[in-house]
């Protein structure tokens, strides 16, 4: 497994190795004991799936507010995505900042986004299938999301076509507005 810091240093992408033969393939998609060697300690405690039929559907910029924040570790099974991570730590050296990754079946990539960071995908192919890892339970009143399109944050989706919303993500606050209690530790 390799993992690589992003421009946002607590964001990684995570490249499981994959081993395969004539029967197809085989791969470890989390080890506690090779994220704990590169000091990632997280205790996952909930496994989520989604399904998007139409390519250019948007989920995001979600996030749970302390003390129910999560971190995700998320893939993409089926198809692809453009995965993005937004740092919303005020006072963060690289506060309002995204990355920006593909993740797909092909390329078995993974991004891990922390507490602190807004979470959104693209779909990039229809009947695409996302699995993500969660260190705390879904909290309705602890869930939050900054609009998509913040032109303060700048995010290059990439498709240039009005994207598959749903309400909730449509109408959601610019990050200024965003009720937000992360403070960063620098």
């Amino acid at each position: 497994m390799i993992i690589t810091k992003t421009k946002l240093k607590e964001v990684v992408i995570v490249e499981p190795k994959v081993f395969g033969d004539h029967r197809g393939w085989f791969s470890e998609t989390y080890s506690k004991s090779i994220f704990a060697d590169h000091d990632i300690n997280i205790e996952f405690v909930q496994d989520n799936q989604s399904f998007s039929a139409t390519k250019g559907t948007l989920r995001g910029l979600h996030y749970q507010l302390d003390p129910k924040a999560q971190t995700k570790l998320v893939r993409c099974t089926k198809g692809s995505i453009f995965d993005v991570a937004v740092d919303i730590r005020k006072g963060s050296p690289t506060y309002g900042e995204w990355f920006g990754i593909e993740l797909s079946a092909e390329n078995k990539k993974q991004l891990l986004v922390p507490k602190g960071f807004a979470h959104g995908f693209m779909t990039l192919t229809n009947d695409v299938e996302v699995q993500y890892k969660v260190d705390e339970v879904y909290s309705p009143e602890h869930d939050r999301g900054i609009l998509w399109n913040d032109p303060a944050i700048g995010v290059e989706w990439p498709m240039d076509v009005k994207p598959v919303l749903s309400a909730k993500d449509e109408s959601a606050p610019l990050l200024k507005d965003a009720d937000n209690n992360f403070v960063s530790g620098e």
